[in-house]
């Protein structure tokens, strides 16, 4: 899908250096993966403390197979 963007050039030029990206357009697409997965990693913290465990779980008790 084409699409035409006004971004700052500036911007790109050191995403891209940065980055190590051959091209404009791999360093947008670069930018935007990572966007997404901090923005999907920032949902994982928000269930930090909500869901409960069996303290007296081991799973090294588990790795024994005698």
């Amino acid at each position: 899908m084409a699409t035409n963007l006004d971004i700052d050039d500036s911007l790109i030029m050191r995403a891209k250096k940065i980055g190590k990206h051959k091209t404009k357009k791999e360093t947008v697409t670069k930018a935007l993966i990572e966007y997404i997965q901090k923005r999907e990693q920032s949902k994982i913290v928000k269930v930090f403390g909500t869901i409960e465990y069996d303290e007296t779980y081991s799973y090294k008790k588990k790795r024994d197979r005698m």
